[in-house]
């Protein structure tokens, strides 16, 4: 069961805590694999902080898109430019699995039990990343047995323009 352990802000509230976590509970090793599952276009972006703040690990970093090992990717840091989806994989062997929270959304036809029957065989550390507290709508949470869970809210959004 998921407990509300503390409450942060700003793109270190996305980050720090996943960085945190894997020192303190998994402490990846040499050849450890992180894989994140998410949607195309959409989870790419927020996953490239997340595997940022972690690119001294000794990790190597994969993207999956939906549920699909077939097409998965490498992540890999391109000095003064960051993270980038580079070529193909074709060995997803993860020991720790990161859930975004596009893959929860209405329109991606994943179902809870579908993303952790898929991820279970592997018995991973499962995290979840999610925005607006999309995991929650969809009751992820009382399927999966996240280890960890950071969602982010943001709101407000302000937006400014230039006056005639």
């Amino acid at each position: 069961m998921l407990q509300l352990k503390e409450k942060r802000k700003g793109v270190e509230g996305l980050s720090k805590p996943f960085k945190e976590y894997l020192m303190e509970q998994v402490k990846p090793k040499e050849g450890d694999q992180i894989v994140y599952y998410g949607r195309p276009a959409l989870c790419v972006p927020y996953i490239m902080v997340k595997s940022y703040e972690i690119r001294d690990l000794p990790v190597q970093q994969v993207f999956v898109p939906l549920l699909d090992e077939s097409k998965a990717k490498l992540i890999e840091n391109v000095p003064d430019v960051g993270m980038h989806v580079t070529e193909e994989i074709t060995d997803v062997h993860p020991k720790v699995v990161v859930l975004m929270g596009g893959l929860a959304m209405p329109d991606v036809q994943i179902s809870a039990e579908m993303a952790l029957d898929h991820v279970s065989r592997y018995e991973p550390k499962i995290v979840g990343a999610c925005y607006m507290s999309e995991f929650f709508k969809a009751k992820w949470p009382d399927v999966i047995p996240f280890d960890l869970l950071v969602d982010s809210i943001i709101d407000p959004v302000y937006v400014w323009r230039k006056t005639e």
